[in-house]
């Protein structure tokens, strides 16, 4: 039995390091502070981020959140980048039925869903549509995960997923895809775009 919680891995620029920039660290913390477990981990380089999935496989948790910059084909460490083929083959093994989170600008798209959810057989990919600030996105992932696990602290099922994020979308004016496996759909999986003010529309 898998349990309801976040595993956390965060890599972020000398920069970002410079400016104590670490969303995934202020993430972790408003988790343990509502009560919720979670592990963080920080990473630099495509090799640690491999072990580490290793461990988010064997602590049994069933969400893993990257925190990272990406663009339109690629997410990033401090000091590599991992091209979505590359990154599909590190996580490939450990999401059957889990879900994962991506707080890196861009790299939510299909191009990500296409090559990870068919052979993954992850439930979904959530992440913004759009590129967002550093202090955008600590709030609204804090946000989402605080009423999500209130909602329910044992599970996230599809509903009440689609219904927070069209809050979050709302109160914070940021779009954010929802990709979701589907036996339906030819390419095994369908994209919800929650965008503020808007009705949630799908593309199958």
């Amino acid at each position: 039995m898998t349990k309801a919680n976040v595993f956390i891995i965060e890599s972020l620029s000398f920069n970002d390091e410079k400016n104590n920039r670490f969303e995934g660290k202020f993430l972790s913390q408003i988790l343990h502070l509502g009560n919720k477990e979670s592990i963080y981990y920080y990473v630099r380089t495509k090799k640690e981020l491999e072990k580490l999935l290793k461990l988010f496989n064997r602590s049994n948790y069933r969400y893993l959140h990257l925190s990272c910059h990406g663009d339109r084909e690629s997410i990033s460490t401090t000091l590599d980048r991992i091209p979505f083929s590359e990154l599909a083959k590190l996580v490939r093994p450990y999401l059957r039925e889990k879900r994962l989170f991506i707080s890196a600008c861009s790299a939510v798209n299909d191009d990500l869903a296409k090559i990870v959810i068919p052979s993954s057989k992850c439930f979904s990919i959530i992440g913004p549509a759009e590129d967002i600030l550093f202090s955008d996105a600590a709030i609204i992932w804090a946000s989402f995960y605080h009423l999500v696990f209130r909602e329910d602290p044992k599970k996230m099922i599809r509903v009440d997923i689609l219904s927070i994020l069209k809050n979050v979308a709302n109160t914070f004016g940021v779009s954010i895809n929802y990709f979701s496996i589907s036996k339906r759909s030819k390419e095994g999986y369908k994209r919800t775009k929650i965008s503020p003010r808007r009705r949630i529309t799908e593309q199958l």
